[in-house]
Order: structure tokens, then sequence, then C-alpha cells
């Protein structure tokens, strides 16, 4: 893995966003971990979320990380908000943001395709044991979500190759959960996480205003303020 210049724009504008030096910023992209492909870029909102979160203290001192669905990316942040490291993720096969009643009960081959989803929203996890996994990082206990490394055991999922792969549209194909890389995860994931976080799940179908409504008022209030300056 190595440090690459998307990881320092996404620094550097978090710098805009949060009140982080952009001599800081610099520095702590010097350390972070970008394993995105080369060209991919983040999104604005995972930015203005990421600099929310840092300046409302949403997180209250724990790290966090930020999830978008629509660009098939992880973005993780230690408890002062400095960028960790970013990467590929795959996410629940259905395109959806809710978490169907029961689904957590289940064994996988049982979980109807539909079902499938990653839900979207603002999670308090942690490690904690699993039924067939042993300890593992929940995002969300309740709907059954975990972040973990790939797993392999099905071939004609090609889930290496479709984290591998350039384009996002091909990393839709767990059962709900998120995974990451081997190395990502135990390089960055397993070291910031250890005592617990908040997860950050960007939606597919919901706005983010629904999901996230006090980011969203305070991105809102910061446009319409914006907008009377340059009257």
């Amino acid at each position: 893995m190595r440090p690459v210049c998307g990881v320092l724009a996404l620094a550097l504008a978090l710098a805009c966003t949060a009140p982080v030096s952009a001599k800081n910023a610099a520095a702590q992209s010097a350390a972070a971990v970008d394993e995105l492909p080369e060209g991919q870029t983040v999104s604005d909102t995972v930015i203005e979320l990421a600099g929310w979160v840092v300046a409302s203290k949403d997180s209250q001192g724990y790290p966090f990380a930020i999830m978008d669905k629509a660009a098939a990316q992880v973005l993780v942040f230690d408890g002062e908000g400095r960028l960790r490291g970013a990467a590929p993720a795959l996410f629940g096969s259905a395109s959806g943001d809710h978490t169907a009643p029961g689904v957590a009960g289940l064994a996988l081959r049982a979980i109807p395709g539909r079902d499938r989803t990653t839900p979207a929203g603002r999670f308090i996890g942690g490690y904690g044991p699993s039924i067939d996994a042993g300890r593992v990082l929940w995002v969300d206990y309740d709907s059954g979500v975990a972040l973990h490394p790939i797993t392999t055991g099905v071939p004609s999922e090609k889930r290496a190759e479709r984290l591998a792969s350039a384009s996002p549209d091909d990393n839709r194909v767990t059962h709900g959960c998120i995974n990451i890389s081997p190395t990502f995860y135990e390089q960055i994931v397993r070291t910031t996480f250890e005592r617990g976080g908040v997860f950050y799940v960007l939606p597919d179908k919901a706005s983010v205003a629904e999901t996230f409504p006090e980011f969203a008022q305070t991105r809102a209030a910061m446009k319409d303020n914006g907008e009377k300056a340059a009257r």
C-alpha cells in the first residue's frame, strides 16, 4: 500500500471544512494509506461529511469511517479526525438502505436477494463475537453487518477481482457486509477500531438529508450564509 496524491487532495480538502491546518493535513496524508484505484476521486459529500463529523465532534472522540456505497469506498479516520486510509470495498448485492426484519438471524444462503442490502445511517459499532466467524468488527450488530476482509469461499463471486476493478459498478456482491482487502483491514481497520468507533454509511436511494439530518441542516445553513455573503 502506498500514500498517493489522492489522499493528499482529500486531506487538504478536509482542511477547508474542519479545524485542521493545511500543514497538518499534508502531514497526515503522508501517513495515510490510499488503496483507491488510480484516478478515482472522493465525492464532495464524503469530504463535507468528514469535515462536519470533526467540527461538530459527532463521533465524540472515537475513530470513524465513512462508507460510500455508490463509489464503493471506505475512508477511515482516527479519533482526532486524521485520515488514516481510503480503500475500495464490496457492499450488499441489493440496492437499498433498509434492514429486513429478522435478517440478522438468518443463515447467509437464506437471506432473500432483495434483502441483501447494506443499510445506510450512523452506527456505533465495535468488535464482538459472531456465530460462525469468531470475533468480528460489527458496523451494526442488529442488522448483522460487519466490516471484514474479503472472503473467497465462493469462487464464482470473484470478490477479489471485483475489489481490484477500477470501476465501482461491480462492487455489489455481498450479503450485506462490507468487504475490504486483508492488508487494509489488518494495517488500518483493526488498529483503528480496536476499541470501537462510529460508522457513517451513505444511502443508495434515501436522501442524505433523511439519513444524516443534522449534517444536512449544517450544510444547508453554510450554503445559505455563503450565498448571502456573495450578494
